[in-house]
């Protein structure tokens, strides 16, 4: 499947509607996303109206993936460093692709474009994100290029009884 990324697209009603939609969809297929499933849009849009304030307040930028019918079917959001001894790499979150999409390089293809826009920026050297212990996403960044650099055990509460490790991972830009 062809998915043509774009970096910092306007944030139209469509683009929100289909960002909350998307994310709602991946936690819903137990997605890593910071939701326990079931969830609607609805659960979702206040994660997401804190994104684009710190889109609107330039704290961070917003990279799309759309399919051929321009549908909104993977996203990252790159969050900039204020601090003065930071700002030299950045933040990834909110990684999603459509369950639909998964295991056809799309994801591939989202980190690659992460990375080429993390690139295009001045003076960023890195990129840094945190995934879920138990899930196998530690294993996919890394073939992404990422490595391991930190592990805070049982850190991340699903529910009463199952915790999760908070997996810090790093990917050399320079």
């Amino acid at each position: 499947m062809s998915v043509r990324f774009e970096l910092d697209p306007a944030v139209t009603p469509e683009v929100r509607d289909g960002i909350c939609a998307l994310w709602a969809d991946v936690s819903n297929a137990g997605g890593a996303v910071g939701f326990v499933p079931p969830v609607t849009a609805e659960d979702v849009r206040p994660d997401l109206v804190r994104h684009l304030a710190a889109l609107a307040e330039g704290r961070e930028r917003l990279l799309v993936g759309r399919d051929a019918g321009g549908r909104i079917v993977a996203t990252a959001f790159l969050t900039l460093n204020w601090h003065r001894m930071y700002t030299h790499w950045l933040w990834v979150y909110t990684v999603m692709v459509h369950p639909a999409l998964q295991g056809r390089g799309v994801g591939r293809d989202l980190m690659a474009a992460v990375a080429d826009a993390a690139r295009s920026l001045d003076g960023i050297i890195g990129l840094r994100l945190t995934c879920r212990g138990g899930t196998g996403l530690h294993r996919f960044y890394e073939s992404c290029g990422y490595r391991e650099i930190g592990r805070a055990p049982r850190a991340i509460k699903l529910a009463d009884d199952d915790f999760r490790d908070d997996v810090t991972m790093w990917l050399d830009l320079a």
